[in-house]
């Protein structure tokens, strides 16, 4: 049975299949979370069928530890149905005690399914300032927020201080980091439809990037670890859970990484314990670690060109010649342990299983066969352990997992209500947006939109008819400025409004007054996450752009708000709080297979952009008789040493959102 002061935190753990489970419990955490094998913002994780997740979550509650399911995806016009039968199914059978979401559709799906557990809203859902918590907190069902890696402590705290009572919040302190703001990332979509918003993405951050003759991975960062650090998260008592990243990681990880961060919140205070937890996380088997921008005074930029960021624990390099090379053991090995010779993203590197015990500074000779020679000097890598006391423990676990779960009898029951439909008649609109005021590039028809800036403000003072565009990612350190525009605005007439997080509604106090949109950064894709949105007083709503033709068509003939599309323009492929030094903005970089992109720096994140565009135009007639009727074209400035290519701007619209 677990047990912890009611103060602490929870230890939350990541599971992406059975063994990861039973790692976690048996290293003591108090709350799990894994996925189905569908709706899984992890769908390269294993992941569980209904049935065995019903008998581990049993065996979970039985030892007193918490679990999670993840439907943190974006749901698709003709996926609602499935996801609410699975709610239902996982209602029934399950009985978790949260779903963590992040398309705001699921919270009317999981109230139609019945579930009246918690619902966690991901990072994916982008939560990242004060003001969004008092709107999030009357939205009913949800009772926690997952907020972002990149927040620091004083930022935690500045939301945790306006947190309201029946909101808590959980942070992430250990596992890997993404180089995209947690829902502002579409590279890998763009690029070849995997979506991260889907769970799907092929971490095209990790590759290597050329720019100028040089090469290095200017955008493949350490892995977060808080270590130590989390002991000044212990004095904020809104924050309900420390989360460990890692449903694709191993069993070995799972268990060390949870055991060693139950030492520091509960030992803190005891050297000895803190040295422990240190060395379990040494050989946890993850990338270099880094407190990132944790201790806002002594920041810590994750990316290091320097550095490689593969993952594993080295254990050697080659030795020997090209016809018997071996190693010098500096980790003992374990029968099934699993090695890895050279780096995981370089081509020629190879995984090996090991075949029986191997003492430290014993030599492993590499088997023969294998394709090409390791170079003399190329690091060896453990990648997987398979310790004996860890699977031991994990087998007496999994003797006392129940046969079968208490199922009732016969599948669940669940019907979906749609919204009624609105039906529109009025005549297509186009908007231009730019970054600033500039008469010469304004087309004389349809409206025109300015991101949200100090000369924005100046501006939009003689233009009352101009849309002003929020940011897709505003921070605590921006939030005052930002409410301080908006006044301003306000105050001298202004009534348009483009929000790209639909938290953004909080700067507003009388909605019904205004003209607000759910901007396309929203990452709309359903008719209930489209009426959520209503509830909190938006005009119309910008759809996502990730999506492919038949679920554009699907959407409009059920949408309760007025529909906009990106029709044209630049999207970013990615939008980060961080960036390299030594990557030069505004200046063209390709990737290993040609793709040229390049990197500017607003508000207060750098965006990075494909040197081609997005392009439905040739489908507008079709989307104007689907009932689309506002159009958006997205105007960047293109640097002078861009050459901007001729190419397919069509994204998902033939290939379907993966």
């Amino acid at each position: 049975m677990n047990k912890t002061h009611p103060a602490n935190p929870l230890i939350l753990a990541p599971a992406g299949n059975k063994a990861g489970f039973l790692a976690a419990l048996a290293a003591g955490a108090e709350a799990i979370y894994c996925g189905l094998k569908q709706l899984s913002a992890r769908m390269e994780a294993k992941n569980f069928t209904l049935e065995e997740l019903a008998r581990l979550t049993d065996l979970a509650h039985c030892r007193g530890t918490k679990v999670y399911v993840t439907l943190n995806t974006l749901i698709k016009p003709d996926e609602l149905n499935m996801a609410g039968r699975m709610i239902a199914d996982l209602n029934r059978f399950v009985h978790p005690d949260a779903l963590i979401i992040q398309d705001l559709g699921m919270v009317e799906l999981a109230r139609q399914a019945g579930f009246s557990e918690e619902l966690h809203l991901s990072t994916l859902a982008n939560i990242s300032f004060s003001k969004a918590l008092s709107l999030i907190a009357r939205t009913k069902g949800v009772k926690r927020v997952i907020l972002p890696r990149e927040l620091n402590i004083d930022e935690i705290k500045q939301m945790a201080a306006v947190c309201p009572d029946n909101l808590h919040l959980e942070v992430f302190i250990h596992g890997a980091l993404c180089y995209g703001v947690s829902g502002r990332c579409y590279w890998s979509s763009f690029l070849g439809g995997k979506s991260s918003l889907r769970g799907r993405c092929v971490q095209p951050c990790r590759r290597l990037y050329r720019q100028d003759g040089t090469s290095h991975r200017y955008f493949s960062c350490q892995d977060l670890s808080l270590d130590t650090l989390v002991k000044i998260l212990l004095t904020i008592p809104q924050i309900k859970a420390w989360k460990i990243e890692g449903r694709k990681k191993s069993p070995h990880y799972v268990y060390t990484t949870v055991r060693a961060y139950r030492l520091f919140r509960d030992h803190f205070q005891d050297p000895a314990f803190r040295k422990e937890g240190l060395s379990l996380l040494e050989r946890a088997l993850g990338r270099t670690g880094t407190h990132y921008g944790f201790l806002s005074q002594r920041p810590q930029n994750p990316i290091r060109i320097e550095r490689q960021t593969g993952s594993g624990l080295q254990v050697g390099v080659v030795s020997g010649d090209r016809r018997h090379p071996f190693i010098e053991l500096k980790e003992e090995l374990f029968p099934e342990d699993q090695i890895r010779v050279g780096y995981e993203d370089e081509a020629g590197h190879v995984l090996i299983k090991i075949n029986r015990s191997f003492g430290r500074n014993s030599r492993y000779f590499l088997p023969p066969g294998w394709k090409g020679s390791p170079s003399k000097g190329t690091p060896v890598f453990l990648t997987d352990r398979r310790d004996p006391e860890l699977f031991q423990k994990m087998a007496q676990l999994e003797k006392e997992i129940p046969l079968q779960s208490e199922k009732k009898e016969g599948g669940s029951i669940f019907s979906l209500v749609l919204p009624r439909r609105l039906s529109s008649r009025s005549k297509p609109v186009d908007q231009w947006i730019f970054r600033r005021p500039d008469p010469k590039t304004q087309r004389g028809r349809g409206e025109t939109g300015l991101w949200l800036s100090e000369e924005t403000v100046q501006t939009l003072s003689a233009n009352h008819a101009c849309w002003c565009w929020l940011s897709p990612s505003l921070w605590p350190s921006d939030e005052e400025q930002t409410a301080a525009w908006i006044d301003r605005l306000l105050r001298k007439g202004c009534r348009r409004f483009v929000l790209n997080a639909p938290w953004q509604i909080g700067f507003f106090q009388d909605p019904k007054k205004l003209s607000l949109w759910a901007g396309p950064f929203c990452n709309l894709s359903n008719p209930l996450a489209v009426n959520q949105i209503k509830s909190y007083g938006f005009s119309g709503a910008i759809v996502s752009p990730e999506l492919g033709l038949d679920d554009y068509l699907s959407l409009a003939k059920q949408s309760p708000l007025p529909l906009g599309i990106v029709l044209f323009g630049e999207w970013p492929l990615s939008i980060s709080r961080v960036f390299s030094g030594q990557l030069k903005k505004a200046r063209a970089f390709e990737s290993p297979k040609g793709e040229a992109a390049w990197a500017a720096e607003y508000d207060s994140n750098y965006w990075v952009y494909p040197n081609w565009r997005l392009n439905l135009i040739p489908f507008r007639q079709k989307l104007e008789q689907a009932g689309y009727r506002h159009f958006f074209h997205l105007n960047e400035p293109i640097p002078p040493s861009i050459r901007m290519k001729d190419r397919p701007g069509i994204w998902n619209w033939k290939l379907g959102l993966q």
